[in-house]
């Protein structure tokens, strides 16, 4: 991150200007002298005891220096009022606008752009962590799956020829028993391989993002018998590995919310083309959010951190019809270059 922009905001908005006390100090004086010379150069007298007219008319006169002091002191704090309610809302896991800072007093000026500098240091910051740990994650995910797979997957397949070829020559009674033990460890194989799959996807390192959702999709569908339909425009522009990852991680992350809260029948993934952005949506027809589900969820953050790590834009609310709809766009490689 640079600040090459913050001397030449300093200096072309750091023209000579009134400071916030000298503001509200001039404001006041304001109003008091429109009262004193209201008294001095109108006939109104105020005798003793006050009558109710001369009472009326001194009511009238304060609210009226209230209504104007209220409107002038509102207008010198706006800005300021503006600042805490962006700092009321800034998430550095969800990127957003920044304060302008034209046409600000000094302190309110100074004020601004520290505000806007730390904004960028704690995106910048929180990007850079969650890249680095994102990365030290898939790593681990791929040893893990090289492991499972050259380790247990080996000696479960060794398991199975031997049951297989012990069959061959047992008894009836003892072939029975290891049929049933080749089914066991058929079934755990079954089992590790879609673990594996789940930690890296292979399809996704071989044959590209698109091959490695259709089979997300179909794993899904036949692991949880929810119906998930995919939707790809024609054209998708190629992407480099980090958007990809990013992209199959969040549409992962989605289908098995899908499966473990949602209590739906059916889901729908589309990757769509955008003019600078490729956008992924997953939609299902469950029961929609549910606080506890989705509030604070390590899956929901976990999307959230992948998001920013390249820039994406990610949103998750109530879906057209029901359910819940995930939303994220991916903008572009720079030049279009992957």
């Amino acid at each position: 991150m640079t600040h090459e922009g913050t001397p030449a905001r300093r200096a072309r908005a750091h023209r000579p200007r009134l400071s916030l006390f000298m503001r509200v100090f001039l404001t006041n004086a304001t109003v008091l002298v429109i009262a004193t010379a209201l008294l001095a150069l109108t006939p109104a007298t105020v005798s003793s005891p006050a009558s109710v007219g001369e009472l009326s008319v001194l009511l009238g006169g304060v609210a009226a220096l209230l209504v104007v002091n209220l409107l002038l002191m509102r207008r010198t704090f706006a800005p300021m009022n503006r600042v805490g309610d962006l700092m009321g809302r800034f998430d550095p896991l969800q990127p957003g606008p920044r304060l302008p800072v034209e046409g600000l007093d000094s302190e309110i000026l100074d004020l601004t752009e520290a505000f806007n500098d730390m904004a960028e240091r704690l995106e910048l910051e929180r990007r850079q962590s969650a890249g680095r740990a994102l990365e030290a994650q898939e790593r681990e995910r791929h040893r893990l799956a090289q492991e499972l797979h050259d380790e247990i997957g080996q000696s479960l397949t060794g398991l199975l020829l031997l049951l297989e070829s012990a069959a061959r020559t047992a008894s009836d009674d003892v072939r029975d028993r290891l049929q049933e033990a080749r089914q066991a460890a058929r079934s755990g194989l079954e089992d590790l391989r879609r673990i594996v799959q789940q930690l890296r996807p292979e399809a996704l390192d071989e044959l590209g993002l698109q091959s490695a959702l259709v089979a997300l999709c179909e794993r899904i569908s036949e692991q949880s018998g929810v119906r998930v339909v995919r939707r790809f425009e024609p054209d998708v522009p190629p992407l480099d590995e980090d958007r990809e990852l990013v992209l199959y991680r969040v549409a992962q992350e989605s289908l098995t919310n899908v499966v473990r809260h949602a209590e739906a029948t059916r889901a729908e993934l589309r990757l769509e083309c955008l003019p600078d952005a490729v956008r992924l949506r997953v939609q299902d027809d469950g029961r929609g959010l549910v606080g506890s589900d989705f509030a604070g969820s390590s899956g929901i953050r976990g999307m959230r951190e992948r998001a920013l790590l390249v820039n994406g834009n990610l949103s998750i609310g109530p879906g057209e019809a029901s359910g819940v709809e995930v939303t994220l766009d991916v903008p572009l490689p720079p030049n279009g270059v992957p």
